[in-house]
């Protein structure tokens, strides 16, 4: 008997903290300290920190979600890096929606029409490609600047002219991927005419890698290009 009226007397005290709470009794910081005093608080957290910010309470997104908070942010994640998403140019995004989705992008190994276009590509042969190749090559004599490649959004591919391994013939690629049945990525390349696939592979800097054991191909950097790289909605 006595267990069950302490069991009582328990579940009435959380009520009461509980209706207290929710006529706002001063425990909320936001409501002690204010707004602007959370916000400068938060802003020497890690972005992971303030996002989960916002999951408290609609006080505490307000402040946690607030651009003047996340800007800096983003130009910090951007800070150092080869391509900037094209998504993060649409105006009517919040800061907090525009670090989501260049976070998310730069994950992304699924490369577009848009990536391929958008940069151009050095190209090196690999120590298995035949030596009468990579003695065209002068990133591996040391003799110039690396070759670079170019890709064209009506599926041509080419290169700077007197280019010695080129030749001028006609060259065209595609991009080939397929799922397994729960939407899952089983395979996903790009082909240059009828040579070996290349397999896709992003780096830390958010740069594109294509390679196969011959020769391989690296986006150049271009972060200041006007407009940014890549799609402008979301790729998964």
């Amino acid at each position: 008997m006595a267990e069950a009226e302490e069991c009582e007397r328990q579940k009435t005290g959380r009520r009461r903290r509980r209706r207290g709470r929710r006529k706002g009794d001063g425990s909320d910081p936001v409501e002690v300290l204010g707004e602007e005093v959370i916000g400068l608080v938060m802003e020497l957290l890690d972005a992971r920190s303030v996002a989960r910010c916002t999951a408290v309470s609609r006080a505490w997104y307000e402040v946690a979600a607030d651009n003047r908070l996340w800007a800096p942010k983003c130009a910090e994640l951007m800070a150092g890096k080869a391509h900037i998403p094209r998504l993060t140019m649409i105006r009517t995004a919040s800061k907090l929606s525009t670090y989501s989705m260049a976070i998310m992008d730069g994950k992304r190994n699924r490369i577009t029409r848009e990536d391929l276009c958008d940069h151009a590509w050095e190209y090196h042969f690999t120590i298995a490609a035949p030596e009468y190749w990579r003695n065209l090559d002068p990133s591996w004599k040391h003799t110039g600047p690396p070759m670079r490649r170019y890709f064209h959004h009506d599926g041509y591919h080419s290169a700077d002219p007197h280019d010695a391994v080129w030749g001028g013939h006609e060259c065209e690629y595609t991009i080939i991927t397929s799922f397994v049945g729960d939407g899952r990525i089983r395979d996903h390349y790009v082909r240059i005419n009828r040579w070996p696939p290349m397999k896709v592979s992003r780096k830390e800097d958010w740069s594109w890698e294509l390679s196969n054991h011959l020769y391989r191909y690296n986006s150049i950097p271009d972060a200041e290009k006007e407009g940014c790289t890549g799609p402008l909605f979301p790729v998964w």
